[in-house]
């Protein structure tokens, strides 16, 4: 049975902040359509993609795996937005907030990744 990412608050987050960068995406110059604009929706867009397909997925492992690339991807989605900012693109005021909500989504989805992951054994042998 699959799991339902529309439980996950991780997923209402990412979400959230893919509409927000798309939106505030539209203000970026026009030359950077294929640049900036582009690397930006694919990164955003990618984070709550990879949740949902983790959690289509039947291995713990698996899911585990996709997790990981969503929090990879919401990265790289704070790095653009913040070499956005340095470069003009648009107003700190706007960027900086979407910028935050993606270090939330990287905490919270570290965060899933901890508590469903397998535990090291401390049986060693001495």
């Amino acid at each position: 049975m699959a799991r339902d990412y529309r439980k996950l608050d991780v997923f209402h987050l990412a979400d959230k902040a893919a509409l927000a960068a798309y939106t505030v995406t539209m203000g970026y110059p026009q030359e950077e359509r294929y640049g900036l604009v582009s690397q930006v929706r694919r990164a955003a867009v990618s984070v709550p993609c990879n949740i949902v397909e983790g959690c289509a997925r039947r291995g713990e492992g698996e899911y585990v795996n996709f997790l990981s690339i969503a929090s990879g991807s919401a990265n790289e989605a704070r790095y653009l937005l913040d070499l956005s900012r340095r470069l003009g693109m648009a107003p700190a005021h706007e960027l900086e907030p979407l910028e935050s909500q993606y270090t939330e989504v990287i905490a919270k989805l570290q965060a899933l990744i901890n508590a469903i992951s397998p535990r090291p054994s401390s049986n060693k042998p001495t």
